[in-house]
């Protein structure tokens, strides 16, 4: 995280009520990822909460990556924001050792004012949990991945059904899960089991598929004349990852990376390789948006190569993310990385009927077919100060615009590198690195925006009230924001009156007061009643409206 005056305050990025990343400070206060928000604020009231926004991670982590790719290693896989990887082999030898090579990661994070952790294990997986051990750079020896895993509990494999049967069944650490004879676990548990014991193995979870002389298996399209609006480059992607979906599918294929690639009419190519992990044609078509305007804010990037010395040996890829400038986008490819046999699904027994992701898609598609394009909407958060104002509906079907530093390289190592065998150990990068959210600029676009949690209901047109003092005079808000008296009583007109047990606010917006004809001024303030009920209400000219409530 910046470290200007942030480093003090604990921190949680949250998304769909749970805690996906939280500060230093927030974990010492006992906030963990995956925890639901309302006990993380339990175990630290002074919680500064952020909404996730993967675009906004994306197009800030962008110039992190970008630099680590022009001075440490020549190519390198974004896992998501603020967690990269690289194969730690050549690097390593390049750098003089695996511990030089960590430190100069270390070094270019630093430069941009963000802290990073760096490990380097034999899997991708063993890399990332070493960057998360609380040192600033960790290597696990060679051939020694799945003893520095033994020891942690099974609910670090991520597969939740299958961890917490584990659990139930006496096995509580990766240790002793590694411990059970191969082919059981795949009797038992299936392909699904059998990659994530491979995992606690210390092995990579799937054996990769060999590539096959001379198949290309990437999908390509090119523009005529060239593109210089990202929308139309987006809508084109989410066709293109459905051939080369398609394309997979019939080779009895998937993959664990995708490589978005980008081809400008002054002649440069633009990539970068994004983890895969089943994404849909519509995810896939959302990375890509993400990823374009990222190039776009870069726009000052220098090319790679331009320090000396400082350039890994070897061809340098033109890959490195320098500006999408007003050139256009003459071209577009999806190439697969990380092949290996699709394993299909496994089907209940007794079918519990629940739809795939793939199949809501296709059903939404045929409505849009007979019923028009915006016929079918989806729900997607965006902007604005009151409730109603950041829910908009988007047709199916389109990527939204919504959406810090771990490195990884190959021994992999956590920014990780990878010693894999191939091309080597993994390493995952600065793991600390977050820019985006977190540093609270995306917050700072809306003064006067309601903090979570969010109103249960949302009033198409708000209900008329009024709030009283105990005096029974009608509560007023001045000009600035000081109420006249504190909330006693609220009626909601038709609903009768109610005690006020407790108040939050006033939290006044002024918008486009430059413009008589559009200028708005409005207080809104948070309303707990006697009858177990919590309401938003806002004051306009003098007038109380309810606008949402609670529950």
């Amino acid at each position: 995280m910046p470290s200007a005056g942030v480093e003090e305050v604990p921190v949680a990025v949250v998304a769909q009520g749970r805690v996906v990343a939280c500060s230093t400070e927030a974990r010492a206060l006992g906030v963990r990822r995956r925890m639901r928000l309302r006990e993380a604020q339990q175990r630290c009231p002074g919680l500064r909460v952020v909404e996730r926004d993967l675009a906004a991670e994306t197009r800030d982590f962008e110039p992190l990556a970008a630099r680590i790719e022009q001075r440490v290693v020549p190519r390198l896989e974004v896992l998501r924001p603020g967690l990269l990887a690289f194969p730690a082999r050549g690097a390593a030898r390049y750098w003089g050792g695996e511990e030089a090579l960590a430190d100069k990661v270390l070094e270019v994070v630093a430069e941009v004012g963000v802290e990073g952790r760096t490990g380097v294990a034999d899997t991708l997986f063993a890399a990332a949990l070493a960057a998360r051990s609380g040192r600033p750079a960790r290597a696990v020896p060679v051939d020694g991945a799945a003893g520095f895993l033994a020891p942690y509990p099974v609910g670090v494999l991520g597969r939740r059904e299958l961890t917490q049967l584990l659990a139930r069944l006496g096995l509580a650490t990766v240790g002793d899960f590694a411990a059970l004879p191969a082919d059981r676990v795949l009797a038992r548990f299936g392909p699904p089991g059998a990659a994530a014991h491979r995992t606690a193995r210390g092995l990579e979870a799937r054996v990769p598929h060999t590539r096959v002389a001379g198949t290309d298996r990437s999908a390509a399209v090119e523009f005529e004349p060239a593109e210089r609006a990202v929308e139309p480059v987006v809508f084109r992607a989410k066709a293109l990852a459905e051939e080369l979906h398609g394309m997979l599918r019939r080779a009895g294929l998937t993959c664990s990376r995708v490589e978005v690639g980008v081809r400008l009419t002054d002649g440069r190519r633009l990539a970068r390789m994004w983890r895969h992990e089943g994404l849909s044609a519509l995810a896939v078509a959302e990375r890509v948006r993400w990823q374009l305007a990222a190039w776009q804010q870069s726009g000052g990037a220098s090319s790679p190569g331009d320090e000396e010395g400082d350039e890994p040996p070897g061809e340098p890829t033109p890959a490195s993310c320098n500006g999408v400038e007003p050139t256009g986008i003459a071209g577009l490819t999806l190439t697969p990385d990380g092949l290996h046999a699709e394993e299909g699904r496994q089907g209940e027994l007794f079918d519990s009927g629940a739809a795939t992701r793939e199949e809501v898609e296709r059903a939404a598609g045929r409505l849009q077919a007979m019923l028009g394009h915006g016929a079918v909407t989806r729900v997607e958060l965006g902007g604005g100060r009151g409730p109603g104002e950041q829910v908009l509906r988007v047709p199916f079907g389109e990527p939204g615009e919504t959406a810090a530093g771990s490195g990884t390289a190959g021994r992999t190592g956590s920014g990780t590198a990878g010693r894999t065998g191939g091309p080597g150990r993994a390493g995952t990068g600065p793991g600390a690195a977050r820019t985006g959210p977190a540093d609270g600029r995306t917050e700072a676009r809306w003064v006067g925006r309601l903090p979570a949690p969010h109103p249960a209901v949302v009033y198409r047109e708000p209900l008329p009230a009024h709030l009283w003092d105990v005096a029974g005079a009608l509560v007023e808000v001045s000009g600035r924001a000081v109420l006249s008296a504190p909330p006693a009583r609220l009626e909601v007109v038709g609903r009768g009156a109610v005690r006020v047990t407790g108040w939050a606010g006033p939290w006044p917006v002024l918008e486009q007061w430059w413009d008589p004809s559009l200028d708005r001024r409005l207080a809104r303030l948070q309303i707990a009643t006697a009858d177990g009920r919590a309401w938003l209400v806002q004051v306009a000219e003098g007038r109380w409206r309810v606008e949402a409530c609670y529950g």
